[in-house]
């Protein structure tokens, strides 16, 4: 194959091109003689590290300037963590590879090496995702979650501060960065993780034949499956990631295990539930998890209240 130079759009966020240069370096495995740039942009969620995302919304935050360079042709493709990706891509566009998923879970990162069960009452943890807020006071009320953005060394450096007793991070994340530090997984049976966290998506325009050909080979097929089971379960329930909703999807062999649960914003009231069944019908299989959660009055009643909450009347 000749030699080419591709343009890779990525978030600029230490975390964002690290991802960035994990998927060129896998690329490269089979195109040694290719060469790879990556062209950083700004999105609005950047630009605003101090404003909690409930309150500017939460549709393409992290993507949404990134898919505007590939639609102009400014970018040959994109690396999203799928977590960032709204459910609907923009019709000319689509996700051609999945990477091997790193492990879902979130972590506790303490000073102290507290577990969840472990944190004294009324510690202030951080975090900015109500997903996360809601499923901590799901399972323990006498904790004081605060607000807390920015990128990993901003949160870090204020849990150093002692601005926090802890904060919850991806652990995805913090293996990427190469973080050596002390904390303490989180069992997804205690919190749900974020649809798609851990893996990394390649979006491409859909006419882009080659382009879609080229990356096709570092898809991993069944990581790829299980993202999309977990974000066809949130699309049916109209979660973006300001809607606290966590989903986790496993496939052992040809069989796929799904488990979600959406939660109140004061973590008082939540809804869990799991199904099984082939992995030929990911999608599906969270589609109909995502309707049989539905059919609890109490599930309606939250989506409602948190839609009435974080001021998304339109959807």
């Amino acid at each position: 194959m000749k030699t080419r130079h591709l343009v890779i759009g990525s978030r600029s966020s230490k975390l964002a091109v690290a991802q960035t240069q994990y998927v060129i370096g896998k690329l490269k495995e089979f195109y040694p003689a290719w060469d790879f740039e990556i062209k950083t942009t700004k999105t609005v969620g950047d630009k605003i590290p101090d404003v909690s995302l409930n309150k500017i919304g939460d549709k393409g935050l992290f993507t949404k300037e990134i898919e505007e360079a590939l639609l102009e042709g400014k970018v040959d493709f994109a690396v999203h963590s799928m977590k960032d990706l709204p459910t609907k891509l923009p019709k000319e566009l689509k996700i051609a590879a999945v990477t091997e998923r790193e492990n879902p879970c979130d972590v506790l990162v303490s000073n102290q090496g507290f577990t969840i069960k472990t944190l004294p009452k009324y510690s202030k943890i951080g975090t900015s995702s109500l997903r996360r807020r809601a499923q901590l006071l799901h399972m323990r009320q006498d904790l004081n979650i605060l607000d807390l953005r920015g990128n990993l060394d901003t949160r870090l450096k204020k849990l150093e501060q002692g601005l926090y007793d802890a904060i919850i991070l991806a652990y995805a994340g913090i293996k990427r960065m190469g973080f050596m530090m002390k904390f303490s997984a989180i069992s997804i049976e205690d919190i749900l993780p974020q649809a798609g966290q851990g893996a990394l998506g390649i979006e491409v325009l859909k006419d882009a034949h080659e382009i879609d050909d080229l990356v096709k080979v570092i898809d991993d097929a069944d990581s790829h499956l299980a993202v999309d089971a977990e974000r066809a379960l949130l699309s049916v329930l109209e979660g973006g990631c300001q809607v606290p909703i966590g989903v986790a999807a496993k496939i052992n062999g040809d069989r796929i295990s799904i488990k979600a649960g959406i939660f109140s914003l004061d973590g008082k009231h939540g809804v869990k539930d799991e199904i099984t069944g082939s992995k030929k019908d990911a999608e599906a299989r969270g589609r109909r998890l995502a309707e049989n959660i539905l059919k609890e009055r109490i599930a309606r009643q939250i989506l409602d209240e948190v839609k009435k909450d974080i001021g998304q009347s339109s959807w």
